[in-house]
Order: C-alpha cells, then sequence, then structure tokens
C-alpha cells in the first residue's frame, strides 16, 4: 500500500519541512519543543514529514485512546513500525496485527506467568546486587548510563537465555547491540559497512545460535523465558513455528533490555536531585524488614507501591517510547478530519505526559500524581508509559518488577546524589538517554538512613 499523496493530506494543517530531509532534524535535535511548537501551530491534529515519510500527529488522550483502543482494527502496528524494525526483528510481536497478534500474545503470555517470573527474579536479585556493587568503588568520572546498559543486557541475557550460554554470552551480548544500533542507522538497506548491514548480520548470528537450540529446549525443564518459548503453544493446542519461537524471542530480548535500560535510568536520576523521595523509598523497603543482603521475594513485591508510583512518574517525566507509531489501513476519521488508507499516524507519548491540562506543574516530580484515586480521577489514556490497548506492553510486569528488585538491591546499600542544580540534557530519539551519560554519586548509606 502506497502513501496518500500530499494532496489528499491537504485537509490537514502541517508543514513537510525543508527539501527531502522535512522536519526530521528538528525532531531529532528537540522531539518535545518540537511537537509543543507544532501543536501551538497547527493544533492536535497536523502532519510532518520526517524519516523519509509524511506523519500525521494525533495528540492528547482522546487521541491516544482512539489509537491504542483501535475498536475498529484501522490502525497496523507492523505497518506502523516496518520502516524501524521490517529487517531485524521481523515476527515479533510489534509487528504483528488484530487477530494474529492476540494469538501470538496469548501463546507469549506463558513466559510471564508466577512460575517463570520467580525464575527471572532470583536472576535478577543476583545481577543487580553484583552491578551495584561495582559503581560504590568506582572512579569519579564514572557515567551511570553505560553502566545500567550493560546491567541490562546481561540480565535480559540470563534471566531469558538461562545460565548456559558460556563462551557465547559476548557474542550474543553483542549481537543485540549491533541489532538496536541498525533500527535507528541513517541508511536503511544492509550496505557493506553501515549499522544496518551489521544489524543483519548479527540477526543472521542470532537466527542460528537460538535455532539450533529449540529441540533440547523443548525437551528440557527450564524457566528461562526461551525455553517457555520453546514450549509456548497457541489455542489450539499447536507449538509456535521455530522461526515464531526466534522471531519473538530476538524481540523481546531486545525490548526488555534497551527501554529498561532508558527508563532504569530516569528513575536514578529522579532520585538522586529528590532525595525526599529516595528516602521515603528506602522507608518503605525497610518496612519489610528484610535481612540486610537477602534477595527481595517474589511474594514481597507488592509491598513497594510507592517505589511503583516512583518509577512511574519517571516514566511519565522520560517515557522510553517517546512515541507511538501506527498506519491506517483503511480510510477513518478524528476530531472532524478524514485521514485516508495508507496514513502513518503517530501518537505522541512525551507530549500527552507533559500537558499541564492533565498534569499540574508537569515538569515537577511527585509519585503522588499515582495514588489510586488520582489516576481515577485521571483520563484513562492520560498515562501510556506501557502503551495500551491490544498491544500493552507484554513484560509490563516483568519491568515493575526489575524496577522494584533495582531499587531495592540499589537503596539498601547506596545513597545516590547529583551536584546542586544538575540537569542532564536528554537525548529522546529513539529511546532517551542522558547525552552526558548520567553523572551522579554513590555513597554508603550512614546507620541511620540504613534504618539501624
Amino acid at each position: 500500500m502506497s502513501d496518500p499523496p500530499l494532496s489528499a493530506l491537504a485537509h490537514i494543517p502541517g508543514t513537510d519541512g525543508w527539501p527531502f530531509i522535512g522536519n526530521t532534524l528538528q525532531l531529532l535535535a528537540d522531539p518535545k519543543g518540537t511537537a509543543e511548537r507544532f501543536a501551538k501551530l497547527y493544533g492536535p491534529v497536523h502532519r510532518s514529514h520526517s524519516f523519509g515519510g509524511r506523519t500525521v500527529s494525533l495528540l492528547g488522550p482522546d487521541a491516544n485512546e482512539f489509537v491504542l483502543m483501535d475498536q475498529e482494527k484501522v490502525f497496523s502496528s507492523k505497518h506502523g513500525w516496518e520502516r524501524v524494525f521490517e529487517l531485524l526483528f521481523p515476527g515479533g510481536l510489534i509487528m504483528r496485527d488484530f487477530d494474529e497478534h492476540r494469538l501470538h500474545r496469548k501463546a507469549l503470555a506463558v513466559a510471564f506467568k508466577p512460575e517463570p517470573m520467580k525464575s527471572y527474579l532470583m536472576s535478577l536479585n543476583q545481577g543487580i546486587a553484583t552491578a551495584v556493587a561495582a559503581w560504590k568503588n568506582a572512579s569519579p568520572d564514572f557515567r551511570l548510563y553505560p553502566a545500567i546498559k550493560k546491567m541490562t543486557l546481561d540480565l535480559a541475557a540470563v534471566s531469558f537465555l538461562g545460565d548456559d550460554c558460556g563462551p557465547d554470552l559476548d557474542a550474543i551480548k553483542q549481537a543485540y547491540v549491533d541489532m538496536i544500533a541498525a533500527c535507528v542507522g541513517v541508511v536503511r538497506r544492509p550496505i557493506p559497512g553501515t549499522q544496518m548491514r551489521r544489524g543483519v548480520k548479527a540477526r543472521e548470528f542470532m537466527i542460528k545460535y537460538l535455532g539450533g537450540q529449540i529441540a533440547a529446549r523443548r525437551a528440557s525443564d527450564g524457566h528461562d523465558l526461551f525455553t517457555q518459548l520453546c514450549k509456548a503453544t497457541t489455542d489450539d493446542g499447536a507449538l509456535l513455528t521455530p522461526q515464531e519461537v526466534l522471531d519473538h524471542m530476538s524481540f523481546l530480548m531486545m525490548a526488555a533490555h534497551d527501554t529498561l535500560a532508558s527508563s532504569l535510568t530516569s528513575f536514578v536520576y529522579f532520585l538522586s536531585v529528590n532525595p525526599d523521595w529516595q528516602e521515603k523509598l528506602r522507608e518503605e523497603i525497610r518496612a519489610l524488614d528484610l535481612v540486610e543482603g537477602e534477595p527481595l521475594p517474589y511474594e514481597r513485591l507488592d509491598g513497594l507501591p510507592l517505589t511503583e508510583m516512583a518509577f512511574n512518574e519517571s516514566l511519565r517525566l522520560i517515557p522510553p517510547a517517546p512515541s507511538i507509531l501506527r498506519r491506517a489501513e483503511r480510510d477513518t476519521e478524528f476530531a472532524g478530519f478524514p485521514i485516508p488508507r495508507g496514513t502513518h499516524v503517530a501518537i505522541n507519548v512525551l507530549y500527552t505526559h507533559h500537558m499541564p491540562e492533565l498534569w499540574p506543574e508537569p515538569e515537577r516530580f511527585d509519585p503522588l500524581r499515582f495514588t489510586s484515586e488520582a489516576i481515577a480521577a485521571r483520563h484513562k489514556y492520560a498515562f501510556i508509559g506501557f502503551g495500551g490497548g491490544a498491544h500493552m506492553c507484554l513484560g509490563l510486569r516483568f519491568a515493575y518488577m526489575q524496577a522494584k528488585c533495582f531499587a531495592y538491591r540499589l537503596l539498601t546499600t547506596c545513597v545516590i546524589s547529583a551536584r546542586p542544580n544538575y540537569k542532564p540534557d536528554w537525548k529522546y530519539w529513539p529511546i532517551p538517554m542522558p547525552r552526558d551519560g548520567l553523572q551522579v554519586k554513590f555513597s554508603v548509606p550512614t546507620i541511620t538512613e540504613r534504618g539501624a
């Protein structure tokens, strides 16, 4: 299906920007400011031209609900994201639509049931404790974001693949680094010497490596995610095909690594500059009354509601997916604007999460925005840190579990601080990261801070 011509979108206000490059440079340099400026100039429904194509942006919680709930099955996730993921993660959940997506999502849900989750938490407890111990002794020029990114990749490799990767672990991790880098490479074809070429070769390595293990995994009793996917079945009881297992495994590991690295980094930053909230979370953790150094038990995760609220607030301020892409498969209409078949549509998570009419003092860190009372009083699509509708993040519970385990291991052994008035410059595209790597300091808690 070809994109509709400009004449078919002329009724929608907006701009095509500069010849060839459109609005791409503006969006890369300042996605939040550009979205706010375009909304002021053109309104909450407008068109722009970036990354080689024309997109209609629909802004605000009503737009989020319209696109994500998609009651009429109009919007394709597959065709919305194909420019980014088609060569690297084809067949992942984000690249499936409607009934096919529902069937595969239901099959994959087995990997996030309590027993596998308990197994993942065992790996998380050990891996996070090891990483945090190293950070306490880091040099003065230590940057946290690269360290968290390495930690989340290590954790994803072990939790998702198990402990028996052996000498292949480094090659596996490098393959994912290359695949993720290729997602946002300027050249979108696998030409020799490009990021896309390295990414495609890395995918070939992973398909060969994982594909050779499927039969053995189906005969094993492991609780790692890969083994769970190898045993997953559709509604009719049939196992997922080997190719389906490989496609889902590749995408889930990528999503669990990169988005969590971004989310945990912003979480630490906001705690470092809000010491009052850091101490509130430390008090909540102490109230669990666990022995110092003891792993966080799966059964105690619900005992950390303030930690979950603080994590949500960091996702509101710096969402790991600043926008969500779709393509209209049929003619539709929103807010009085006809949207023709073939139109690429985007909803802007970053914009919605900073709308002052939804979030008073939107730049202020306030986890109490996520009390049950505050949530009930707000539009249900005002916060979409994990997406929504049929494509709501399947790993949501895994993300909360990792954030809570991370906070538990970090705040029981460290106090996090930042220099006065420190405010890192965030690069938002494709996934938010601090340009300076995040400069925070870790110190050992005093006896009072430890709660002794």
